[in-house]
């Protein structure tokens, strides 16, 4: 097959549009860049307006202290408690700059709010420094929280716990106790201790066997915070270290299990914050609610409600690299499912209105809070770690806004799924909430997400019933597609044929016309093509069109959840890399090891080309040779930590395409019957178009002009 200008514009079309969407995936763009510029500075400057009005109320209240001394201790107290909280506000201001100075290093005003911010938290602390000793030198009187009686607390004295509600009770060091719910799918762990969600574990799954404890667990222990936070008489509450009473685990007649807590406000047991969970007899979906009972009175009106969960993702799989760059939070508002990225060490979203599920999402499992009412708001952030060693990937963080409670029992159910990325199980857990974009499968293109939804799996789900390798199964996927992209390939051929054929007579025809005159030769190449029936870009636009398919296969198995630690010949996880040796030194891009799916790749793409530049008697672009090769090394460094079923699918292609070629000279073409059919063209009158009838029509009349 001879490698004409057009089908070499083609090929590196192709090329540059295949690298250019890698470095999309693994880059943040410019208008990316500007954009979260813009929302750090944004949040920047909301937070540190309002620890600016705490700063000035809290700043008054201990200048108002030493004048008044009837008024002095509440002042104090004010005080003491205003302060702490604007420079919280003043730190969170300073990270979002910081943040927004990540994607603009240069830009002057965030470094001037840093500076600035910076100095209002160390007069804080000098103005903390003289109030704190005598804020805690005074008594404390409250009356809501006990039964009817007052009570008072001082820092070197502790109240009888009978007279005070476990609400406004804190012990870190207290043994709590562990509950369990589980199905045949999902074990979770649960603490009486701030009612905590403490562990999940996946039992019919297990880690990539390079890890010491193979248990498939989602999250765990420190590595997972989760904890509800509300204000009570201006003060910031959490019940991370509340200790919640519970009758323990009931199973109820269909199976599921379920475990109800209650953390008091009140000795009579009146008003309380009650945490339920309840588990399916199977399933991957737990039901979740928190209710407020009697709680409306003693919260602070107006102040945010907040559920936190804060989760370091654990490394679950084999490739680090690969696993760390699917790993993020993905949430669905305004009917939108969008995530935080993947590739950047740090990036947050600030949602201002409602959000239906926040989720955090490993390579191939994920788990997503679900609420049924929807948040008011949330925020959420994720910082990548970047230390394999450590075998964490990412800190993801949401902080979501629930509906204030209203009178008597106020209840907010959600769902909680804990389970695999896999497009069935996600599509069914519920209708309209849109799960399955979860998975990387070219949402942004609807040509790409056709292919992989309607076609790729599809054929995967059918082929996985009657085949358990899955090495076979992509062997069958890419002939199928080959076959269905045949008459593409055919095609391209022919035009090549059909331009090879005529060049001789194309470049005698050339002759006559100066090299420098190069409009004028293009005319006469356009002309001469026109006459003999050939159309130049026969075999660029074929190659074009197979782009999306290329792509699609790119996005589908790194993502593709049935090639988890599926072994195919030397690789013994199709969705991770493929590895035959270990390197003593690490190369800059492309790792220490030798994936030999992604060299035979390589290879097979570097001997195809040399084929195409041997067979091509014609003269070449300036270069081209250099970059024609220059691709498939680029793919070598690209592909060599990607899934090896994607290097093994790029190989299988080649080779099909040899044997496609091959039987296309050997059976289907013939250059003899090519030229006769092209010199017969020449004896019919050319025919024109309307569009070129009316060109001609328009340069007459300007002729006559």
């Amino acid at each position: 097959m001879g490698m004409d200008r057009n089908s070499v514009i083609g090929l590196l079309l192709i090329g540059a549009l295949f690298v250019g969407f890698i470095f999309y995936q693994n880059s943040i763009s410019e208008n990316q860049k500007e954009k979260y510029f813009e929302e750090n500075v944004n949040r920047g400057d909301s937070l540190s307006k309002r620890a600016d009005v705490l700063f000035i109320e809290g700043k008054q209240a201990f200048e108002k202290s030493l004048v008044d001394s009837l008024k002095k201790d509440s002042l104090i107290l004010a005080a003491s408690e205003i302060l702490p909280k604007a420079r919280s506000k003043f730190e969170e201001a300073i990270t979002s700059y910081s943040r927004a100075l990540k994607a603009k290093k240069d830009e002057k005003q965030p470094t001037e709010m840093i500076t600035m911010l910076t100095k209002k938290q160390i007069e804080i602390d000098s103005l903390l420094k003289i109030i704190t000793p005598v804020a805690d030198s005074m008594p404390v009187k409250t009356d809501t929280i006990s039964s009817g009686k007052e009570v008072t607390v001082s820092n070197d004295s502790v109240a009888k716990p009978a007279l005070i509600a476990p609400m406004f009770t804190e012990n870190k060091k207290v043994v709590s106790d562990t509950f369990i719910l589980e199905n045949s799918k999902v074990k979770a762990t649960i603490l009486s201790k701030g009612a905590k969600l403490e562990s999940v574990e996946l039992t019919e799954f297990k880690k990539h066997p390079k890890h010491e404890d193979t248990r498939l667990i989602l999250f765990e222990g420190d590595s997972n915070v989760f904890d509800l936070r509300y204000f009570i008489d201006r003060k910031d509450v959490s019940t991370k270290n509340k200790v919640f009473e519970t009758k323990g685990v009931i199973e109820k007649a269909d199976g599921s299990k379920e475990i109800t807590l209650l953390l008091y406000a009140d000795t009579l047991k009146k008003k309380y914050i009650e945490f339920r969970y309840s588990l399916p007899s199977d399933g991957y979906m737990m039901d979740f609610e928190i209710s407020f009972n009697g709680m409306k009175a003693m919260m602070t009106q107006g102040a945010p409600v907040v559920l936190n969960w804060k989760m370091t993702l654990p490394s679950l799989e084999k490739g680090y690299i690969n696993e760390d760059s699917y790993c993020t939070a993905y949430f669905k508002a305004n009917e939108d499912v969008d995530y935080l990225s993947e590739t950047s060490s740090e990036d947050s979203e600030e949602i201002n209105y409602k959000v239906d599920w926040i989720a955090f999402k490993h390579q191939f499992f994920s788990t997503v809070i679900i609420a049924k009412n929807q948040f008011e708001s949330a925020t959420i952030s994720s910082v990548k770690l970047d230390d394999p060693k450590e075998n964490f990937l990412k800190t993801i963080t949401a902080s979501m806004t629930l509906p204030e409670p209203g009178d008597g029992k106020t209840s907010i159910p959600f769902n909680i799924y804990f389970g695999p990325n896999k497009y069935n199980i996600l599509s069914d857990q519920g209708e309209g909430l849109d799960l399955e974009q979860m998975i990387p499968l070219g949402w942004s293109f609807f040509l790409m997400e056709w292919i992989n939804r309607f076609a790729v799996i599809p054929v995967f789900n059918f082929l996985e019933v009657y085949i358990g390798n899955y090495g076979i199964i992509i062997l069958i996927l890419t002939i199928l597609l080959k076959v269905v992209l045949f008459p593409l390939t055919y095609k391209s051929y022919l035009s090549t044929a059909k331009m090879k054929v005529v060049k001789p007579q194309l470049d005698k025809a050339l002759e006559k016309i100066p090299k420098e005159k190069m409009q004028e030769r293009q005319q006469a190449t356009m002309a001469f093509y026109k006459k003999v029936g050939v159309n130049p870009l026969g075999g660029c636009l074929p190659m074009v069109v197979q782009f999306p398919i290329l792509i699609s296969m790119f996005r589908f198995f790194p993502a593709s959840f049935e090639l988890r630690q599926q072994p195919f010949l030397w690789a013994d996880d199709l969705s991770a890399y493929d590895s035959v040796a270990s390197l003593p030194f690490e190369i800059p891009m492309y790792g220490a090891h030798i994936s030999l799916f992604t060299l035979l790749m390589t290879i097979s793409t570097i001997i195809y080309t040399r084929m195409n530049m041997q067979m091509n008697t014609g003269p070449q672009m300036p270069g081209m040779k250099v970059m024609m090769y220059l691709f498939p090394i680029m793919f070598l460094f690209f592909l060599n930590n990607y899934s090896s079923g994607l290097s093994y699918y790029y190989l299988v292609a080649n080779l099909i395409t040899f044997a496609q070629m091959w039987a296309i000279r050997r059976f289907l073409v013939d250059d003899n019957k090519i030229l006769d059919k092209l010199e017969a063209n020449k004896k019919k009158p050319v025919t024109k178009s309307k569009f070129q009838l009316k060109l001609e029509e328009m340069q007459k009349r300007n002729a006559k002009k």
